[in-house]
């Protein structure tokens, strides 16, 4: 550990829980704690974990006009989703471009009827919050707010676990976004996840982040679950880590992520491109590309890795692809990763190989999630 890495709100109750503390995008992290990772896992599919992400930031954006339309408008300069159409108290999944169509950072964005909520991952959220200033500063106000809390508890049991404190969370929806209190403590709640189960995200001022934090541990089967899991759950989840399965060498079609363009953004609609990089990635939904991420699952029990490469054949003769993430699925008692293909070895159940330690192990194209999802929808 180093003096430049910075601190969450609860780093002293992570350290009074036991755990393993780690460096990850410029935090001491909890990697673990002393149930491990593999219970915490496997918790955290069959009841609840809670998970400090106070590493990422939060960014609000507020038009200078006072119509949060107005702000939406602005937003989607950058971003190749709809967010016009994004109800008051939804949110929404989305990724900021470049002009060659990569992917800058993947985000939430969440229409708060007066504002946006814009959420991002901890290694982007300084250049981020650039981009969208440097952008937006004619027409709309940009704070960030990069000193909150963020707790995400995900599960099948969370809302069980966070009712008796916010009676108003049983009766949100997936995606859906409110403002709220949880132990006396004014909250931003949405219900959605990246473990593929239930679940709800907290934003909440640092001061009270480890009361909330302290009010869900003492609820029923909630245990606190570190790095090492959420990154095995996520993998499950079919879900990207951004650096890993996307980044700016990797355009939204290739990552398997069109969904997330909304027809009115798509060619043709009433809101076509607009964004950086929309004449590659519009262009790329019409005529395909020559690779794609997808699922993989191998045989065996070893995992395989992210940079293990891929091959058509079991001698290594012909390359087609790598693997960006990759681990054993707990859940699925398999290893499980993804990675990128030539798109015409991409379709599901196309045999493949993977170089692990010299040797070629037999992988199948997967189709994700892994994990079926337990959203609340």
């Amino acid at each position: 550990m180093t003096d430049a890495l910075q601190r969450t709100p609860l780093y002293d109750l992570h350290l009074k829980l036991g755990a393993k503390m780690v460096p990850f995008a410029g935090y001491e992290m909890p990697l673990q704690y002393p149930a491990g990772l593999m219970a915490e896992h496997l918790h955290t599919r069959a009841k609840t974990g809670l998970f400090d992400v106070s590493h990422m930031g939060q960014i609000r954006i507020a038009a200078k006009s006072g119509d949060v339309r107005d702000a939406a408008l602005a937003l989607e300069t950058l971003v190749p989703v709809d967010i016009v159409g994004l109800k008051a108290g939804r949110q929404r999944y989305g990724m900021l471009t470049n002009d060659q169509g990569g992917i800058l950072d993947d985000l939430m964005i969440a229409n708060m009827g007066r504002d946006l909520l814009v959420i991002v991952n901890a290694a982007c959220k300084e250049q981020d919050a650039d981009r969208i200033e440097a952008a937006l500063q004619g027409s709309c106000i940009v704070t960030r707010q990069f000193d909150r809390g963020l707790l995400a508890l995900q599960g099948p049991g969370a809302q069980a676990a966070l009712a008796p404190l916010c009676p108003a969370a049983a009766e949100m929806r997936f995606m859906d976004m409110i403002e709220t209190d949880i132990a006396g403590v004014p909250v931003t709640l949405s219900r959605s996840g990246y473990t593929g189960e239930d679940g709800y995200e907290i934003g909440l001022p640092a001061s009270g982040t480890e009361k909330v934090a302290r009010a869900i541990l003492a609820q029923s089967d909630v245990l606190p679950i570190g790095l090492g899991a959420r990154d095995s759950l996520r993998l499950e989840g079919g879900l990207c880590l951004y650096g890993n399965d996307i980044d700016t060498t990797t355009t939204p079609i290739e990552a398997s992520l069109g969904w997330a363009i909304q027809k009115v953004r798509r060619e043709g609609g009433t809101r076509e491109g607009g964004y950086p990089g929309a004449d590659v990635v519009l262009r790329q939904a019409r005529e395909g590309v020559g690779r794609k991420r997808v699922g993989l699952m191998a045989e065996g029990r070893a995992p395989v890795r992210a940079g293990a490469k891929l091959y058509a054949d079991a001698d290594g003769k012909t390359e087609v692809g790598v693997v960006t993430s990759g681990a054993f699925g707990p859940s699925v008692k398999a290893p499980v990763a993804m990675g990128y293909v030539a798109a015409d070895h991409a379709a599901t159940g196309t045999p493949l190989f993977a170089e692990l330690r010299g040797k070629f192990v037999p992988v199948h194209i997967r189709a994700m999630p892994f994990v079926a999802p337990g959203f609340k929808r």
